[in-house]
């Protein structure tokens, strides 16, 4: 019996499916977290030396305190932040430790004026004090840390680090004529901080960067 052979059907060919769209990459964090960071410690410095130099009466020793948490920690806070996710750990870093500073502050005069701690009244002179020699280190470790920055950058930490001595000098010795003399000093680290903020704020607008002098270790 012949059989007869059914030709070939042709294969059907199945139509290319599209390829997915490739996710878009999600834009990199730019920008310069100095406009934040710097105007927070400004405020906070300017807030602190008001409180040294007597502008406010001794008892008022918290007058300070609204600014130095929700503006001047909280705002470093979110400096240092914006520090880390562009890759600038050595600005995270000085962020991130000054925003330490004056939450620890804020927390040392809230706890010593309501009594959280439990520290006696006796030991409250020498609790300040522990505090200010505790940050003295760390502050001049930082200092001695920026010898390769421009000099602008060492001249602030050299400045705050005088505060925080004469601050200690007075406390201890409870002389408010020393107290005053680091408030003025307070200020004047408050006026670099403001320069180096024109300077970081003069880039951002397409200026140029204001001079802020050679380093002492190249």
């Amino acid at each position: 019996m012949t059989t007869i052979d059914t030709p070939a059907q042709p294969a059907q060919r199945v139509p290319a499916q599209p390829e997915p769209a490739a996710e878009a990459a999600p834009q990199a964090v730019t920008g310069d977290p100095s406009l934040i960071g710097l105007p927070s410690f400004i405020v906070g410095s300017v807030a602190l030396g008001l409180v040294l130099v007597g502008y406010v009466s001794a008892a008022s020793v918290g007058a300070s305190l609204a600014i130095l948490v929700a503006a001047t920690g909280l705002g470093l806070v979110i400096a240092a932040v914006w520090a880390a996710a562009v890759g600038q750990s050595a600005v995270a870093g000085v962020f991130g430790i000054f925003a330490g500073f004056w939450l620890s502050y804020a927390m040392l005069v809230l706890g010593l004026t309501h009594d959280w701690f439990a520290i006696p009244a006796a030991d409250a002179l020498d609790t300040q004090g522990l505090f200010l020699i505790s940050w003295l280190v760390v502050i001049g470790m930082l200092t001695l840390a920026t010898l390769r920055l421009p000099i602008a950058y060492t001249v602030l930490f050299a400045l705050i680090e005088a505060a925080l001595v004469l601050v200690l000098i007075g406390t201890l010795q409870e002389s408010s004529d020393v107290l005053r003399v680091a408030g003025v000093v307070v200020f004047l680290f408050a006026a670099v901080g403001v320069y180096l903020f024109f300077s970081s704020a003069s880039q951002a607008t397409g200026g140029r960067a204001l001079p802020l002098g050679p380093p002492l270790v190249h």
